[in-house]
Order: structure tokens, then sequence, then C-alpha cells
């Protein structure tokens, strides 16, 4: 049996982004992967209880902050470790999260001075699968998936 993808929901087309929108993942790969029913979904924003839409919120330092100011680091926690939970449970051989996002960034995340500029870094979800022995991808980055799944189905 192939194992599981854990994945960002907004990647699947919920919309559950902060702006209320999706960013659907449309190559090949990963709608057969999809077609499969190897994909298990969660948003860790919206599980950790933030609502939809919501004001942005980027990484700055050990906290997670909104444009604004508020402290929204205690939510994104709850959700990181939902979303662990949620990968333990499925048994998923890897992730494939949404790039750049304070929860999921793979490679980059934004600096933290809401001017749109990116650094390299990873999300809070990430982190925590990653300590947790996952492999965490971007929905850039599927050439490494496809890789990986070919080791891990065999």
């Amino acid at each position: 049996m192939k194992r599981k993808i854990l994945v960002s929901a907004c990647l699947l087309g919920h919309k559950v982004r902060y702006d209320n929108g999706d960013v659907p993942c449309l190559d090949a790969r990963f709608l057969k992967w999809y077609e499969e029913g190897r994909l298990v979904s969660i948003c860790p924003e919206v599980t950790g209880g933030l609502p939809t839409p919501r004001p942005d919120a980027q990484i700055q330092g050990d906290r997670v902050v909104t444009g604004s100011g508020a402290d929204v680091t205690a939510e994104f926690e709850k959700g990181a470790r939902a979303t662990l939970e949620l990968a333990l449970k499925h048994d998923v051989a890897l992730a494939i999260l949404k790039q750049d996002s304070p929860s999921c960034g793979t490679l980059y995340i934004y600096d933290g001075t809401f001017t749109d500029n990116k650094i390299p870094g990873e999300g809070r979800t990430t982190a925590l699968l990653r300590r947790n022995g996952f492999k965490v991808y971007g929905e850039d980055q599927l050439d490494e998936v496809e890789r990986e799944l070919a080791l891990i189905d065999g």
C-alpha cells in the first residue's frame, strides 16, 4: 500500500489562506497523488484557531506576529502540534507544504518586516515536523518528492 502524503489544505484549493484565498497545486504528479487517495490535508493556522480571513502574520525571532503587532504564536504552535498528531495518526511518508508561509514554509519565509522580503527559513509547522523525523517539501519541490516516494513505495 502506498503511504499517505500530508499537504497544506490551500494546495488542494481550500480557501483557508490568510486572505481567504487558495493556491491550488495543478502539477500532474500532485493531482495523481490526490486521485490515488494519498493526500491528507490540514491548514495548521486554521486548526490552531485562527479565522479565515485573518491578518497576515510573519515570524519575528521566536514569535509569530501580525502586521499590527498582535502575537499569534500560541495559535501557530497549536496548529503545528495538531499537524504533527495528524501526520503520526496517518503514518504519512512525507509532507508537501505551502512555501513562504510562517507555518508551512520549507525553504523560505518572509523576513518579519512585512515588506515582501523573503529569507531562507522554515515555518513553525515545518520545523516541528522535521524535528520529529518527517521530510517536508514545498509545492515547488515535487521532483524531490517524486524521488523520495519512489524510494519509499519501492
